[in-house]
């Protein structure tokens, strides 16, 4: 009898490459968590309220009009999403760098990350991500759920600005990492005396 497949076990951390934190960041815009890029992203209930502690996932419902969810954090895990994401990677907390983990996972889980490592917000990537994320749009462009969502166009356009500039972030910081160090004089002679006058300058 033949065993049915089963996903690759998820490693314990992540690597968060500038394409996965273009994609992550992008998925808190989408989702109102954004907040210009803040830890604060990371705090908000659904409905905008903001958690007293991120020691766990808060796991109380907020009404608001027209929804009630207990979603949290700047993926808005729903509790359920969380405790089974958690639980895989063993995380403790509901700290940011929980929270990235899990969402990770999440795209993991969607059979999507092989594509989010491309640096593309294609239609499918995002199309795979709906079932996860309400406010990504199927290819129809219409909520997995029916609920508002974000058109392609503008999360394509946030996420090429985000990616632009996390690579750019990267390429200044190994450019600097890839400096010699200049090794410094330890006597007292003219030509030390020199170079620490040119150096100066």
């Amino acid at each position: 009898m033949v065993q049915p497949s089963t996903p690759p076990p998820a490693p314990a951390t992540f690597a968060i490459t500038p394409e996965r934190r273009a994609l992550l960041n992008t998925i808190r815009y989408a989702e109102g968590t954004w907040a210009n890029g803040g830890d604060l992203g990371y705090w908000i209930m659904f409905g905008g309220g903001l958690m007293d502690s991120l020691e766990r996932h808060p796991n109380r419902v907020v009404r608001s009009a027209r929804y009630a969810s207990a979603a949290a954090g700047a993926y808005q895990f729903m509790p359920f999403t969380w405790t089974m994401a958690s639980q895989a990677l063993g995380l403790v907390g509901f700290n940011a760098h929980a929270q990235d983990q899990a969402a990770i996972f999440l795209v993991q889980r969607r059979g999507a990350l092989a594509l989010a490592d491309q640096g593309e917000l294609t239609p499918q990537l995002v199309a795979k991500l709906a079932p996860e994320w309400a406010s990504f749009p199927t290819l129809a462009g219409s909520s997995f759920y029916g609920q508002p969502v974000k058109r392609y166009n503008d999360l394509r356009r946030f996420y090429e600005e985000n990616l632009a500039r996390l690579r750019g972030e990267l390429q200044r910081e190994l450019q600097l990492a890839s400096v010699p160090a200049r090794p410094a004089c330890d006597d007292d002679s003219l030509k030390c005396r020199l170079e620490a006058v040119g150096s100066a300058r």
